[in-house]
Formats: structure tokens, sequence, C-alpha cells
């Protein structure tokens, strides 16, 4: 399994754990319902319960998370990131003082079922399209300042980080395109290396697939194209160069993703990962200490 910090840093988790314990406890970090309700002294112990099958992410974060409300609250994990759960496993447990705990409650759930529900998501994709060549990849659309989290939650799902930014990688797409003649692509291509992990380009037709085959592109995106013209897509990339990978993206779905991969693309990238994969259900369980 990947490890968080390969994806945010520290810092960066800190600074994000931050904003989210001040848009619930605001300026004066106060629970006014715990306060009217909760002894001061009163303790206890609260079980993280998946209450949904599906692929657990985010645990690695509880410790952080607890000692933002409060340092001396102790986090025990029954669960790592990327684990297999079931309705009713325990997968953390939270002790300490009763309105701490309460106080954490929500900011823990919402980090925990939504990275969970990312890596459940992307686990459904990678099982239809076993026994095929094709990798599920992310995409960029993600929630700003999420993003780091959001591909760890892919990985933990058995699927694959695509670039991080505009920063690490370069993908031409249509827009780029309709400012670059097809004649100038290769020496674009070429001082686009610079830097980059990768240089990916975007076409929309077989026609234009043909002309950037031999550009020196590694990666060709293939953008919604129907099954029958991706397997031509596939015939004639490894008659040209079958050094590059061909990536489908576009309308993918959990029903229509075994026959794109039956297609003979490496590589499928799915906005839908992270942009709208539904939460994993789990909840905070009060028990008395």
């Amino acid at each position: 399994m990947p490890r968080l910090d390969e994806f945010v840093s520290d810092d960066a988790l800190d600074q994000l754990i931050a904003l989210a314990v001040r848009e619930d406890m605001g300026w004066q970090r106060r629970d006014l319902t715990s306060e009217a309700i909760i002894p001061v002294d009163a303790s206890a112990t609260a079980r993280m319960v998946s209450r949904s099958p599906g692929i657990v992410c985010g645990l690695s974060m509880l410790q952080r998370i607890a000692a933002a409300f409060d340092p001396k609250l102790a986090v025990k994990l029954y669960a790592a990131d990327g684990d297999a759960v079931t309705p009713g496993s325990c997968v953390a447990e939270i002790t300490g003082t009763l309105r701490s705990i309460l106080a954490a409650e929500r900011t823990a759930l919402n980090f925990v079922c939504h990275l969970s529900g990312i890596a459940t998501f992307t686990s459904r994709f990678v099982e239809a399209v076993a026994g095929t060549r094709a990798k599920i990849y992310d995409t960029r659309k993600t929630i700003p300042a999420y993003r780091g989290l959001a591909k760890f939650a892919v990985v933990c799902g058995g699927g694959c980080s695509h670039r991080m930014g505009l920063h690490d990688a370069v993908l031409i797409k249509d827009n780029h395109l309709a400012y670059t003649a097809m004649d100038e692509l290769a020496q674009a291509i070429a001082r686009a290396r610079s830097g980059a992990a990768f240089v990916e380009i975007e076409v929309d037709t077989r026609q234009q697939l043909q002309q950037v085959l031999t550009m020196g592109a590694d990666i060709v995106l293939l953008d919604n194209m129907p099954p029958e013209v991706l397997k031509q897509a596939v015939d004639l990339r490894d008659q040209i160069a079958p050094q590059v990978k061909l990536e489908a993206s576009g309308g993918v779905t959990l029903d229509n993703v075994p026959v794109i991969a039956e297609t003979g693309v490496d590589r499928i990238a799915i906005g839908a990962l992270t942009h709208s994969a539904p939460a994993l259900d789990l909840g905070l369980d009060i028990e008395q200490a």
C-alpha cells in the first residue's frame, strides 16, 4: 500500500485539518451543544465502524485529526488504509474526554468516509477490468486542495495516479492544439520534455492519432472514442509505434469499462473516481470508558 506522505506533505495535511477544525468550531473553538450537555470530566471510547462493505482509507490521518482537537485523545487502529471492510468492522477507536471526541467526530468521519468512498469506487473499476492489460487512472478533477488525498485514495483502491498537476507532467489537450499547428507539434513535444515525468497528447480522431504517433510522446489520450474506434487505434499503434501507451477517457462507467478495456488500451482515465465517488458509510459509536 502507498504511504500518505507520498501524496501529501505533513505541513499541507496539518493546514487542511486546521481549516476543517476552524470551519466546524469557529475562531473560538467551541462546541456549544457539548458545553450545554456533557460534563467537563466525562470520558469515553468511540469506535469507528463500517456500515457498508468497501475499501477503507484515511485512517492514517486519524491521529493528526484527533490531536488537532485534543492532543490527549488516543487513537488505536484496527485496519490500515487499503484494507477491505465489511459491515460491522471496527476500524479504529478514539479514547479521551467525551467533549473532545464529539468535537472531532464529524471532521474525522468526513475525511475517512470521503476517502474510503473514492478507494471503494476505484476498486470496483479495477475489478471490472481484471484480466485485461488496462490500468485505471485518476484525473485532475478533484476538490481544490484535496488532490493529494484523493489520489492517495485512488491508489489505495488499486488504481493509479495520473500527473499530480500542471507542474510535473505534460498533457497537450485540444485547447492547446487549437493554437499549435500540427507540423510544429514535434518541436513542442521536444521542448516539453524538460522536467516532465511524461508527455501525453490528446486526440479525437484516428487521423490525428496517426499524425502524432511518431512525434515522440509517451502517451496518447484517446478522447471519447467508441470501443470499435479504440480497437482500431490500438491496431494502428501496434503497427506504427508499439512503445507508445494509449489512454482512453471520456464517458467511462462501470457498465462500459470492461468493453473499453477489452479493446487493448493500456490506460483508462476516469474523472468520476474523484469527483463522483459516493462516500463509504462509517459511523462513530460512543461507549462509556
